[in-house]
């Protein structure tokens, strides 16, 4: 799947996918040593995504933006490896390349909000989701990326509202479901973020960051047994969630449910 994945990318390079409308060019023709080649670089850039090593995969994606500068794919997934670096703006200029290139593309903007938020930067990257959402008013992910940055700038109800949003729109999208539990908790509805969080759990066992949310709220409400069992399961599916600071800083969860992970963690 990867090699076919690969080539595909490379057709997509080689045919110069990528390039500004306006610009009205031609497609290069590519000889067939070219081609395999630049499907090689490919390969090992996804090859290197897939190990962890986000610095080989920023060389690789290099590599070839030196020989297609005009390709937004390309840009946005150099821009993917960097922000895996936190080298977060220096992968702003990597977007901002790409939505350059492909003004009506939703990818460039996805990711540039994303590395906007992990700046802080809530408000731009609420403006990044909304282009989205002009150019694919069904895109779940940008509703569930948008109730992330209102869930930085507290804005609860509005994160409600957007994660709802987008687990309507892809019901199997479970992370838009996970966080809108924790916005619930947040605001004060323990107990049907409980809920949800045991249904997501009946669909998707192995799901680390709600077994890690649930033991901080099962603990929180006294329900010491349940929330030790699923604290269990929960470390060995990701051991992250040991770390308040990661949870806290990375994962951004809600405050009220960082705390009660927090107190379960020193109380254990």
């Amino acid at each position: 799947m990867m090699k076919l994945i690969a080539l595909i990318f490379c057709l997509l390079l080689a045919l110069g996918w990528g390039q500004p409308v306006m610009a009205q060019t031609q497609p290069t023709q590519v000889t067939q040593e070219e081609l395999q080649r630049l499907n090689d670089v490919t390969n090992q850039a996804f090859a290197a995504t897939d190990k962890g090593d986000f610095v080989t995969a920023e060389n690789y994606w290099t590599q070839i933006l030196e020989e297609y500068p005009n390709n937004a794919a390309v840009w946005s997934n150099r821009g993917n490896s960097r922000v895996s670096q936190n080298k977060l703006e220096a992968a702003l200029g990597d977007y901002n390349r790409a939505a350059e290139l492909a003004p009506n593309v939703t990818d460039p903007y996805l990711n540039r909000g994303a590395a906007l938020e992990g700046l802080g930067r809530w408000e731009d990257a609420i403006a990044d989701y909304n282009h989205v959402l002009e150019i694919d008013p069904k895109d779940a992910m940008a509703y569930n990326n948008r109730g992330n940055a209102e869930a930085g700038l507290r804005q609860w109800d509005k994160a409600i509202a957007d994660y709802q949003k987008s687990a309507d729109i892809a019901p199997n999208f479970a992370f838009a479901r996970a966080n809108y539990a924790l916005a619930l908790y947040e605001t004060g509805e323990k107990d049907e973020a409980i809920r949800q969080m045991r249904n997501i759990l009946r669909k998707y066992p192995k799901f680390a960051d709600v077994r890690a949310s649930i033991t901080a709220a099962l603990w929180a409400k006294g329900e010491q047994g349940e929330a030790e069992s699923n604290w269990v399961a929960a470390v060995g599916l990701d051991p992250r969630y040991r770390d308040i600071n990661w949870v806290k800083n990375t994962r951004r969860w809600a405050p009220s449910m960082v705390a009660a992970l927090d107190k379960f963690l020193k109380l254990q």
